[in-house]
């Protein structure tokens, strides 16, 4: 039996989301791995998702730091971002023993890090093979909002990686590794009765616009309750259970909710920030997107500018988002490709992954 660990980045949800589909398929495909994940914010989440695997266990670790936001804002908040990655650093090797010592007590053959440089520098301290796979790495994605030293710091983690899966969205160019291959859009997989339960639970006369408005969940933004958008004619809206929110026509998803694909493919328009788990739930149901864009982060410009590109998507600004109202002519408008295109991905991402564990 083979022993992977898989580290997952602590910010949000999207990278606990991608993450929970390719182990998924993993299992399904290779009966002789177990994997440990590797996490902290969302570990009750990942728990619930794979509470009856027998081959999954957990680590409540914290991976990485994410962005830090300034208050009632979308925008980071450089200057406290500066200051908790100077803490991050300065305790880093220390934490690579620690986690050095726990790979060596659970046998750990092979690491997975979405995206976390811990995992990375601590399977190399440990000789051990680590893949990366993301459509970013904290070295570009902190560009223009942290100070070089900590950049260059973060490069040589992510360059300690053996195998590099870049994905959809990703502008790193080629200054990781050789070792490189791309991938597209993809996500767990949606159940289509599941989907029609949810419609008609929050749309029982089946005669409203269902609508999915992510923020994400570490987003806390003070007005969105005053937004004109709620008032928007005949619409009914899905919200993550952290927001504020309340109106009549909104339906918070629970909190102990999972499968929160089948909400995004419920929607007849999604409009959400730049993460890359809601987009790509929403590209794989085939979900008209609107995406707010924020040009202050390089991720989100990266993203914005490769979804426009293939012409997946509508962007606005948080301005705009504050005086729009959802209408039909919205919504077609924003209609693009559909997703069928991308429902393989997983299994192709899994199968090469079990490739390089077996060529190890």
């Amino acid at each position: 039996m083979e022993t992977i660990a898989y580290y997952i980045s602590d910010y949000g949800y999207g990278h606990a989301t991608r993450s929970t589909a390719i182990i998924r398929e993993l299992l399904k495909q290779n009966e002789q791995i177990k994997i440990i994940i590797c996490h902290s914010f969302a570990i009750r989440f990942l728990q619930q998702s794979f509470k009856n695997e027998q081959r999954v266990q957990f680590r409540n670790v914290s991976t990485d730091i994410g962005y830090i936001l300034k208050e009632n804002s979308l925008e980071p908040d450089k200057n406290l971002l500066n200051h908790e990655l100077v803490s991050y650093v300065s305790s880093f090797d220390t934490r690579v023993e620690e986690e050095s010592a726990f790979m060596e007590k659970a046998k750990i053959s092979f690491v997975i890090s979405d995206i976390s440089p811990l995992g990375i520098a601590s399977a190399s301290a440990s000789d051990i093979p680590c893949l990366g796979i993301s459509n970013f790495t904290w070295f570009t994605a902190y560009e223009g909002l942290v100070e070089d030293e900590l950049l260059s710091f973060l490069k040589q983690q992510y360059k300690k990686m053996m195998y590099w899966f870049s994905l959809a969205c990703s502008a790193e160019g080629n200054w990781i590794i050789e070792e490189k291959q791309s991938f597209g859009f993809y996500s767990r997989k949606i159940d289509n009765l599941e989907v029609q339960r949810i419609r008609k639970h929050i749309d029982p006369i089946g005669k409203s616009r269902i609508i999915y408005f992510g923020l994400g969940m570490k987003v806390d933004v003070e007005k969105l309750n005053e937004l004109p958008i709620w008032k928007s004619s005949n619409c009914k809206f899905i919200v993550s259970s952290n927001l504020n929110i309340q109106h009549s026509n909104v339906y918070k998803i629970p909190k102990n909710e999972t499968e929160t694909q089948y909400h995004v493919a419920a929607a007849d328009l999604v409009i959400t920030k730049a993460g890359w788990g809601t987009i790509s739930e929403a590209i794989c149901a085939g979900v008209p997107l609107l995406v707010m864009n924020r040009s202050s982060m390089k991720e989100d410009k990266n993203t914005a500018d490769y979804l426009t590109k293939h012409n997946l998507c509508e962007l606005i600004n948080w301005e705009e988002l504050q005086s729009i109202v959802v209408t039909d002519n919205l919504i077609n408008k924003c209609r693009k490709q559909s997703g069928t295109r991308y429902q393989i991905e997983t299994i192709s991402i899994a199968e090469e992954i079990i490739k390089k564990i077996n060529s190890k």
